[in-house]
């Protein structure tokens, strides 16, 4: 962070496009510039932290009217407490680290002894990728489609969402193929998730570009996965089909 801001000054640069790169969700950075008078091209301090947090974002999606999958939204720290909640939730369920991404800390449990182990394994993986050991618990959506919906939104008020990519093709919860527009996808759902993701954008004043995610399963009700504060290294696709620079 320092040497970047070292050439900051150097160059004369007001401004930086932190890509998609690590810096991109990272708050600190952002303060940092700001503190230089130097412009962060990408969303605000607020949105970052709160859309970083797993369980922060799920509650705000919330209460902006998004779907989310059922669930716990608090931190859960004992075995007891799991088994409790699962059995609440109903097997098969999920078990995340909260400041979890990339696929790590995470479980799926289908009965109590493998919630329990999925608890540990996940608290313990969390710790060690994200120094963050605050894990919660949802319903498991079995064989879903994960579907991402590009957003755009100014210091104005005014949003846009693009039409969606199709990521369902993964490995160890991370994607390795990318397909856009979605073969499953209608044009009232189409709207009715684009929608949605503009109404998070909106309920966190965020602005410039981000990735909104949901996961969809085969009636076609969708829930809120997360949101990526940034601008994602599959953003070309969005590119190849709207024909509009997302980075411009």
């Amino acid at each position: 962070m320092d040497t970047i801001l070292d050439v900051v000054k150097a160059s004369g640069a007001n401004a930086v496009h932190p890509g998609y790169g690590f810096l991109s969700e990272n708050p600190k950075f952002q303060e940092l510039l700001q503190a230089n008078d130097v412009q962060f091209i990408g969303p605000n301090n607020k949105a970052i932290i709160a859309m970083g947090d797993k369980i922060e974002s799920k509650k705000l999606a919330r209460s902006a009217g998004v779907s989310t999958v059922p669930g716990f939204l608090g931190e859960v720290d004992t075995i007891e407490e799991v088994k409790k909640i699962s059995n609440e939730i109903g097997y098969p369920v999920m078990i995340k680290a909260s400041a979890g991404g990339g696929g790590k800390g995470m479980r799926i449990a289908f009965n109590d002894a493998e919630a329990a182990e999925g608890f540990k394994l996940s608290k313990d993986e969390a710790i060690s990728s994200f120094g963050d050991g605050r894990i919660f618990i949802e319903k498991y959506i079995q064989a879903p489609r994960h579907i991402e919906y590009q957003i755009l939104g100014d210091m104005h008020g005014n949003y846009v969402w693009l039409p969606e990519r199709e990521c369902s093709v993964q490995r160890r919860n991370q994607k390795v193929i990318e397909e856009a527009p979605s073969t499953a996808m209608d044009t009232a759902t189409r709207k009715k998730m684009g929608d949605q993701a503009v109404a998070l954008a909106r309920s966190c004043d965020y602005h410039t570009t981000g990735t909104v995610e949901f996961l969809m399963d085969s009636n076609k009700d969708f829930y809120f996965l997360e949101m990526n504060t940034r601008l994602q290294v599959e953003h070309p696709i969005t590119e190849e089909i709207t024909g509009i620079d997302l980075v411009e």
